[in-house]
């Protein structure tokens, strides 16, 4: 059973106090040039820390190596954070940040940790987190927030847009953590110039569930293999507000046959198989770098739609927002009704590259359809 602290001495004490700064060199983010580094979003974790008995602030923890376990979690809405480094000595395993020296918001490229401050603030029944602008004629910027109260160490549910990055001077990767969002901008890849999808593209790479690759291409027409889907599925309903997701970073067991537990997707794919939203095949095995039909591709959304609606604890039913569309090339395949269905919330199914009345069930799903049907998916949840 996870030890849930309920009174913050000397937790808070032990959490709040300072890095050696004496023995630190102290930059002005305004003075120097910063850059960013991108990192496994899986290995972080935003934290509301009790400050007393009234009073959250916010507490930024790593999973350095997988040596040991740096937190773990429990429940929803709030997901309640148990910080397990306290229990051992995490150096060299576990980072944390606790304060303005530790992390700073940065957006579209600029350092704003000179101009505001991150600050956990209670807002109804929530604790939100926000950056805090110096100057009063500044907005306010949300960044995310816990989904509910309470007294202990709460998980931080970044909003839409909103991820990790750490800061980079030079070739040296700092310390210091920046929570980045780029006001929905992409990368401008240089392949997808006239793909039907493009604009989809660009929207779900801004959500950074899918990424592009080195030269700033997309390969839009590669097939996606199952694991990379369950990957990209996982990551976009991370997206999703008032959805609560706590992915392990590791496995003890494999969790199939072919799946070895040090395979980078091994986590995900055990994930998504314990809560249906993937299932192997007869044999045990997952096959996990075959590449996902597009009929396929519609079984995992509808199912990852599905948990996050009990997620946010509404009723799985993926209702109609539009009309059905009639291919026609499904009516004996064994997804013609899922694609009926998927057709009609929100343009999940639609027709190959967006053109006639063929879906192709058994064709490949390539990324461009996969990174547009995923982000209709997402829309869709968002929904009322």
């Amino acid at each position: 059973m996870m030890h849930v602290f309920n009174r913050c001495s000397p937790v808070c004490s032990v959490l709040g106090a300072a890095l050696v700064a004496s023995a630190l060199p102290v930059f002005s983010a305004s003075a120097v040039s910063f850059g960013q580094k991108q990192v496994d979003q899986s290995k972080f974790i935003a934290v509301a820390k009790p400050i007393g008995q009234s009073e959250h602030q916010l507490l930024i923890l790593e999973q350095v190596t997988d040596k040991k376990q740096c937190w773990s979690e429990s429940g929803s809405n709030p997901a309640v954070v148990d910080p397990l480094l306290l229990k051992f000595d995490f150096t060299g395993i576990c980072g944390r940040s606790t304060d303005a020296n530790g992390y700073s918001i940065r957006m579209d490229g600029q350092d704003l940790g000179g101009k505001y401050t991150l600050r956990v603030r209670y807002r109804g029944n929530d604790m939100v987190l926000v950056g805090s602008p110096d100057d009063s004629k500044d907005p306010e910027i949300v960044v995310g927030r816990t989904n509910g109260m309470t007294k202990d160490f709460a998980k931080i549910q970044l909003d839409p847009g909103w991820y990790f990055a750490k800061r980079v001077f030079g070739p040296k990767t700092l310390g210091h953590v920046y929570l980045v969002k780029d006001s929905g901008a992409a990368p401008a890849f240089v392949d997808i110039s006239g793909d039907v999808y493009a604009k989809e593209i660009q929207e779900a790479a801004a959500l950074k569930f899918i990424a592009g690759f080195q030269g700033n291409t997309f390969q839009p027409k590669t097939a996606v293999t199952r694991e990379q889907l369950v990957s990209i599925v996982l990551d976009a309903l991370k997206t999703v507000p008032g959805v609560t997701l706590s992915v392990p970073a590791s496995v003890s067991a494999k969790p199939y046959s072919d799946v070895e537990t040090s395979r980078w997707s091994a986590a995900k794919i055990a994930f998504a198989r314990d809560n249906k939203i993937v299932s192997g095949y007869q044999d045990g095995t997952f096959q996990a770098q075959k590449p996902v039909t597009r009929a396929e591709l519609l079984a995992v959304l509808s199912r990852a739609a599905e948990y996050a609606k009990t997620l946010k604890k509404q009723p799985t039913t993926l209702a109609p927002t539009q009309a059905v569309f009639n291919f026609s090339d499904t009516e004996k395949h064994w997804s013609a009704k899922l694609a009926a269905q998927m057709s009609a919330y929100c343009g999940v199914a639609s027709p190959l590259n967006e053109a006639g009345t063929a879906f192709a069930p058994n064709e490949s799903a390539l990324r461009n359809y996969a990174a547009a049907a995923t982000l209709r998916t997402l829309k869709c949840l968002q929904k009322p």
